[in-house]
């Protein structure tokens, strides 16, 4: 079997290529399920009435898919837009200080480990292959792994997040009336803790970790939520 691989495949297994989209998606169904299903057992607190709970489940799972992508895309965006304003004012500064740009890439390599000519030596090499894209990556610390990407980021969010809202809306369709916020609290908690594992899984960290992290923060939001439900909850008859 040929073991030999390409760079791409060498880079594609490390998890870091996963960050971007990855946080968006388990940020997105972690907030679809935990919010949505903090609002429904708020609302099967206040009253003993399936369609009241099913309708807030729905506006709020529409109202967060899109609240969730917008705030991911303008977030990105601005991201995207500091880059390009630096990758920008690195242009001007190759354009105006040429030498002085070229010691402070040397002075970069120096710092990592290379004897002071030989970080010479390579920062005149990769100057002469790609001036602009070396200072980007080793002075600006931008590269394609990390590059913010808005409309990905957005649709990763409004994905999960309607994924991650659809399972506590069902759970408000089927779940007997008077037991609604235990089969609420009870499902969010098991799909929590399974999104845990996953996003542990695909992340490269540790499993337990992510659970315990998940589950104890889902059960403090859609416990307040419950609480508050009692407290101010009104009887829609």
């Amino acid at each position: 079997m040929d073991k030999s691989n390409s760079l791409d495949d060498y880079l594609e297994n490390h998890y870091i290529n996963r960050s971007n989209w990855l946080r968006a998606a388990v940020l997105g169904a972690n907030d679809g399920i935990l919010s949505t299903a903090s609002l429904s057992i708020g609302v099967a607190a206040a009253n003993n009435f399936r369609a009241p709970i099913i309708l807030a489940t729905v506006a709020g799972l529409v109202a967060g898919a899109l609240s969730m992508a917008a705030g991911e895309y303008v977030s990105v965006s601005s991201q995207n837009d500091i880059e390009n304003a630096d990758i920008d004012r690195e242009k001007q500064e190759l354009k105006e200080m040429p030498e002085l740009e070229l010691q402070r890439l040397a002075e970069i390599y120096e710092k990592r480990g290379l004897k002071k000519e030989t970080a010479m030596l390579v920062a005149k090499e990769l100057t002469a292959f790609d001036v602009l894209g070396t200072h980007v990556r080793d002075e600006l610390g931008i590269n394609e792994i990390v590059h913010a990407k808005p409309f990905q980021a957005a649709g990763a969010s409004f994905i999960s997040f309607s994924a991650g809202g659809l399972l506590p809306l069902l759970v408000t369709l089927f779940a007997p009336i008077n037991l609604m916020e235990y089969f609420l609290y009870a499902s969010a908690i098991l799909f929590l803790i399974i999104l845990g594992m996953l996003s542990a899984k695909m992340g490269g960290s540790t499993i337990k970790k992510a659970v315990v992290r998940i589950t104890f923060w889902g059960t403090a939001a859609m416990g307040l939520t419950a609480l508050v439900g009692y407290l101010f909850g009104v009887n829609l008859a």
